[in-house]
Parts: C-alpha cells; structure tokens; sequence
C-alpha cells in the first residue's frame, strides 16, 4: 500500500516544510488519511499565523515565510469580500413530514443532481422516490402536499429533505417559474422517481 509522509503537530511549524525535517516526527499515513492531514495542516498553518507564526521562532524559515509572519498581524491575508463563508442550509436524519430516513441502498452508488423548473401554475403528478433526496428552492414558490394531507411551503432559497417512498406532489402557486436543485443519492438502475400506477 503507497503511503504518503506529512510531519505532525507537536513542535512542527508547517507541515512539510523542508528546514525543519530534521526536529519534526514523520507519521505515516494510508492514502484514506492524507486529505485529513492536509486538512489539519491547514487548521496549524491558520493557528500559528495568529500566534505570531513559526518563522520568527526558527530562523532557518525560507525568508517568504518570515516575512509572511511579519505581515500578518498587520492586515487581512484576503480582501474581507473575497472570504469563504459556509452556511447551513439542512441537517437531518428526517424528511420533511417527520418520517426517518431509510438506510442506504446495498450495490453501486449513484449520486444525481437535477435542476427542475416547474411554471407558474404547473403542479407535478403524484409520484414517490424510491431514494434519498434533498433540495434547495433557487427560484419561485413551491407547495409540496403528500397523499395523507401533509403539505410544506418553500420559498426562494429555502431547502428541502424530501420524502422517501411516501406518494406527494408539488404545485407551483406563483406568477414566475420555480427552480429547485436536487440532489439524490440513489442506486445505479434505481429510478429517482416513480409516478403512481408505474
């Protein structure tokens, strides 16, 4: 099995760096454990930068990192508009009516990702997934009803964790097209969706 070799947290200043072989303890790690190495060593990288970086501390740091070090206390390293933000939109280990997700399908995974515009006024005919899917309203209105009375709302930017083999429709109410982009994690060979009497 190939492995890749990254230095540790403890003494290391920044994972890899060269001048400092000799003091860092090597870890070796199975491909499945690189992107989370790198991922720490981004976290340390961030961590030491605010508390004053590594270079000063060692002065065999090539002179781009000292004088990385010596900057970055005295402005942003990005333009505030240019900075990544993550929001939330949903987590959960239901649908939208309550019911509990079923397990994954066994066999080979299918990842699907549609967008689907439903005119103004148009209403999809009932029907059910047979795999897990999940969604975010883009565009428009959206009234989701399920075949026992349950019903939902979306508006524009609104997500959704639809429901699995429960028959519903959706019905657009309003005067403009709606978007949602949806994404299944399904089966190959397994349809998205089945309409009722299929």
């Amino acid at each position: 099995m190939r492995t890749s070799t990254i230095f540790c947290p403890g003494n290391a200043c920044f994972p890899g760096l060269a001048d400092h072989t000799p003091r860092l303890p090597a870890c070796r790690l199975a491909p499945s454990g690189v992107l989370a190495a790198l991922m720490l060593g981004s976290l340390m990288l961030g961590a030491l930068t605010l508390s004053g970086g590594c270079a000063a501390r060692h002065p065999s740091a090539p002179a781009a990192l000292q004088s990385a070090d010596q900057t970055a206390g005295q402005r942003p390293l990005q333009p505030a508009s240019q900075a990544v933000s993550s929001v939330q939109l949903v987590q959960s280990e239901r649908s939208w009516d309550g019911a509990t997700l079923p397990a994954y399908p066994q066999g080979q995974p299918q990842v699907t990702i549609l967008r689907i515009t439903i005119p103004a006024g148009a209403r999809l005919p009932l029907h059910h997934h047979p795999v897990i899917n999940a969604g975010v309203l883009t565009r428009g209105q959206l009234l989701v009803t399920t075949s026992d009375g349950k019903e939902l709302r979306l508006a524009a930017g609104d997500p959704i964790v639809e429901v699995v083999n429960n028959p519903h429709q959706g019905f657009n109410p309003g005067s403009e097209p709606a978007e949602i982009i949806v994404f299944y994690a399904g089966q190959a060979g397994t349809p998205l969706a089945v309409k009722q009497g299929q």
